[in-house]
């Protein structure tokens, strides 16, 4: 079995003292590619300098998150653009609206946003979304530029049905996490994850936040890596019904055409 992790956030400091380590980890239990997390300008550049030293495995987005959304500027647009033009890039984002934080004020977060769904269309790009409490108005703009944005996926998705469903009825894909592992806010989505079509559902750890809780026994350090997505699968085909093999089958199969993995 090959799977594709679609969010790692390598260059986290938890993953200063091993990183080779961590990939060579994530290697071993089959997973085949991922796709490394960018969420302002400079994690954008830096991490464009980790997929340089793997360029069939390793692939990223660039882009800002709604939490970085405040230092939004005049040229933020121009240099996000080219720094998405590199061959590694794969996606803008992690972009999107978050109103659980709101570490930037929410007309930002907007701004932000719009421009970098303006940006996707401009060069073609599928769109990383991030959303917390915010999937009403997030849905509404995505709505405005559906037409033209060959694809968005709502990664670590962690919603209600009512979110599910207003996001497949705009054609997305939906990220799933270890958050499904977990019995005190997860469980939620281990029925939803059925409703979930073959095709649009993809993978992904979030590293090194959302270990799933249902390792056992667990890291000592507490801290996620890509060679865990296996747990989050289990739990997935576990809910869905399927087996094991036919879950990478379609995930990963999905993972490499919408990020164009080859």
């Amino acid at each position: 079995m090959e799977w594709v992790d679609i969010g790692v956030n390598l260059l986290d400091a938890a993953f200063d003292k091993d990183r080779d380590q961590v990939l060579e980890r994530a290697w071993q239990v089959g997973i085949s590619q991922m796709v490394l997390t960018a969420t302002d300008i400079d994690d954008s550049a830096a991490v464009q300098e980790l997929c340089s030293g793997d360029q069939q495995r390793l692939f990223c987005t660039a882009g800002i998150h709604p939490h970085s959304a405040r230092h939004w500027h005049a040229s933020t647009y121009n240099d996000l653009r080219l720094l998405a033009q590199a061959d590694c890039v794969r996606a803008i984002g992690e972009c999107g609206l978050d109103y659980n934080r709101d570490f930037s004020p929410r007309p930002q977060q907007i701004k932000a946003f719009e421009q970098q769904l303006e940006l996707a269309v401009e060069l073609g790009y599928p769109v990383f979304v991030h959303e917390r409490e915010a999937s009403e108005t997030l849905a509404a703009i995505l709505r405005d530029f559906r037409d033209r944005l060959p694809a968005a996926v709502v990664h670590c998705f962690t919603a209600d049905k009512d979110a599910l469903y207003r996001y497949l009825d705009l054609d997305l894909h939906i990220g799933i996490t270890g958050w499904i592992c977990d019995e005190r806010r997860g469980t939620h989505l281990q029925p939803l994850v059925c409703d979930i079509p073959a095709g649009r559902l993809m993978l992904e750890t979030d590293a090194p936040w959302l270990l799933p809780r249902t390792l056992s026994p667990k890291p000592k350090n507490r801290r996620n890596e890509p060679c865990w997505l296996p747990e989050v699968a289990e739990m997935v085909a576990r809910c869905r019904g399927e087996s094991m093999e036919q879950l990478a089958e379609h995930t990963t199969a999905t993972a490499r055409s919408f990020f164009r993995l080859g």
